[in-house]
């Protein structure tokens, strides 16, 4: 792999996936997925964090004595899970995704309503506005407290959902919801994640300068210095679609402050019922061979299933960022989600 790769960043902050030229997929396409019909929502437009206002997707269901707080993933990954960064590898054409309406009209299948919003950044071109950990911790803080106040919400207790990085969030701000559920959580810190997947897609002979300068670059973050000078040896694409975007003055703050979450420390202090749910076919954030005892929570393993717990038959061994992003489309179903729906049914 020449030094000239393309680096492609997908919906885990600071996930960067070195992207080689693919061969077009044999595998036959899933049939179209039933979407819900917009008459079954409502908009809502609500105050999050010092009176910002956040605008946010009502569905409504019936049946379960829970209603759905729904946290999306990392970067401009909106209320839906649709996010400009997914795109065709063959054509670097969008692929059209609403993964997260598709969860929520799955959990309405289940019984339970929900409220899904975009972050405050979504549609922002403002270098001013506060993208801080506090201010997006703060506006799921106040997302809780507004569905608390919805008509689907009453006399019903919050199960707050997080994808992804969502989870992380999730985990932060776990001590305002009744139960909570962690989708495809990452297994380590964010630090140590983009790491270890950048790693893996580099050539051995390449790896060491790249990965010494990654390391650099979070340093820096921590310490609060300038980006450091990238070395000849140094991938350009990795200092342009990830160094880059981390330190941007705008969002570098919430990037310190995320950056060595451990997630495994936040889940042991939850004291509400909570579960984790990794897909088999996840090379975003896969399920770890381990964990921790300090683990409490249930663990919900999904078949045949991708980051977005969209149906995947593909072995994992084919699959790589750029490839698997090919069945995170509106055009792939859901994976079958029965042992979640499983443990649901437990929450009273």
């Amino acid at each position: 792999m020449k030094a000239t790769a393309r680096l492609m960043l997908l919906s885990l902050a600071g996930t960067v996936l070195l992207a080689a030229p693919q061969a077009a997929p044999t595998a036959t396409q899933a049939p179209t997925v039933q979407v819900p019909a917009p008459a079954q929502e409502r908009e809502v437009t609500f105050p999050g964090f010092n009176g910002f206002t956040l605008k946010g997707t009502v569905r409504p269901a019936s049946g379960h004595g829970y209603f759905a707080v729904m946290v999306a993933g990392s970067g401009p990954t909106d209320r839906n899970w649709s996010n400009p960064l997914i795109r065709n590898p063959f054509t670097g054409d969008l692929i059209p995704s609403h993964g997260g309406r598709d969860f929520a009209a799955w959990l309405g299948q289940q019984g339970i309503a929900s409220l899904r919003w975009d972050k405050r950044f979504i549609g922002s071109h403002d270098p001013k506005l506060d993208i801080s950990l506090d201010a997006q911790s703060g506006d799921i803080r106040a997302a809780m407290a507004f569905a608390r106040t919805l008509p689907e919400a009453k006399g019903k207790k919050l199960l707050l959902i997080g994808h992804s990085e969502g989870s992380l969030m999730a985990l932060v701000t776990a001590k305002e919801a009744d139960a909570v559920l962690l989708l495809a959580m990452p297994a380590q810190s964010m630090a140590k994640l983009v790491l270890e997947q950048v790693k893996r897609q580099l050539p051995p002979d390449m790896a060491k300068p790249n990965l010494e300068y990654l390391e650099a670059v979070f340093q820096a973050i921590r310490e609060r210095q300038p980006r450091p000078d990238a070395g000849a040896a140094v991938l350009p694409a990795l200092v342009t679609n990830l160094a880059e975007p981390l330190m941007r003055p705008e969002s570098v703050g919430f990037v310190r402050d995320t950056l060595d979450l451990d997630p495994w420390l936040l889940a042991s202090r939850i004291a509400v019922p909570y579960a984790v749910v990794w897909a088999d076919r996840d090379v975003q954030t896969p399920r770890p061979k381990q964990v921790p005892d300090s683990f409490k929570g249930a663990v919900v393993g999904i078949a045949e299933a991708n980051h977005l717990l969209k149906k995947e038959t593909r072995d994992l061994g084919l699959l790589n960022g750029a490839t698997a992003a090919t069945t995170y489309g509106d055009d792939t179903p859901m994976a079958d989600l029965k042992p979640l729906a499983e443990w649901l049914k437990t929450l009273k």
